[in-house]
C-alpha cells in the first residue's frame, strides 16, 4: 500500500486539505496526518482535523509523497527545519509533492523549487519565481514530481493529477 504524508497546521485552506486526502484514500492510499504534535487542528472556516502524529516522529523513507494544504498553514509549517528535511527528502527521491495555492511556500523555503515549473495561487509568484521556478498561471502543473495547483476550483484536476502519479 502506498502512504503519503499530509501536512496539517491551523488555517489550512479546508478543501485543499481534506478533498486530496479524501481522495487520496479512495484511491486506497494510506494518508497520515502530521502537524508539529497531536491535537485538532482548525482550517480557515473551522473544519477540524485530528492529528495522531507529529512530524518530528516520521520517516521520509517510509512514505511515497507528502502533500501541503493552502490557506495559512504553510507560512507556519515552513518554519520548520523537520517539515523542510521531509519535503527535501522526499524531493530528492523522486517521491510526490503535492502543493496547491500558498503550498509553495514551503517547497521555496525547503529550496526545491531551481529550475522547476510551478504554478501557485497568483498572490505568491513572486515567492515562486525568487525561489527560482518557472511560475505559469494554470490550474495544475505537473513538474516530475511536483505536482502544483493554484486554487480550490482547480481541485478536481489536481486531485486526477496525484492520483495518476501515486498509481504509477
Amino acid at each position: 500500500m502506498k502512504k503519503v504524508l499530509q501536512l496539517v497546521s491551523d488555517d489550512f485552506e479546508d478543501l485543499e486539505l481534506w478533498v486530496p486526502v479524501m481522495r487520496m484514500r479512495e484511491a486506497g492510499v494510506q494518508v497520515d496526518l502530521v502537524a508539529e504534535k497531536p491535537g485538532v487542528y482548525h482550517g480557515k472556516y473551522g473544519v477540524p482535523c485530528e492529528v495522531t502524529m507529529s512530524f518530528y516522529d516520521v520517516k521520509a523513507e517510509d512514505y511515497d509523497g507528502i502533500l501541503v494544504p493552502g490557506g495559512w498553514a504553510p507560512d507556519k509549517l515552513r518554519r520548520f527545519p523537520e517539515v523542510l528535511d521531509i519535503v527535501r527528502k522526499l524531493n530528492s527521491e523522486g517521491k510526490l509533492i503535492g502543493q496547491i495555492c500558498h503550498a509553495g511556500w514551503v517547497l521555496a523555503s525547503a529550496e526545491i523549487l531551481e529550475g522547476r515549473t510551478v504554478t501557485s495561487t497568483p498572490g505568491i509568484k513572486d515567492d515562486m519565481t525568487h525561489a527560482g521556478a518557472k511560475w505559469v498561471d494554470q490550474a495544475c502543473v505537473v513538474d516530475g514530481n511536483i505536482i502544483s495547483a493554484r486554487r480550490p476550483p482547480d481541485i478536481p484536476e489536481y486531485c486526477k493529477e496525484l492520483v495518476k502519479f501515486i498509481e504509477k
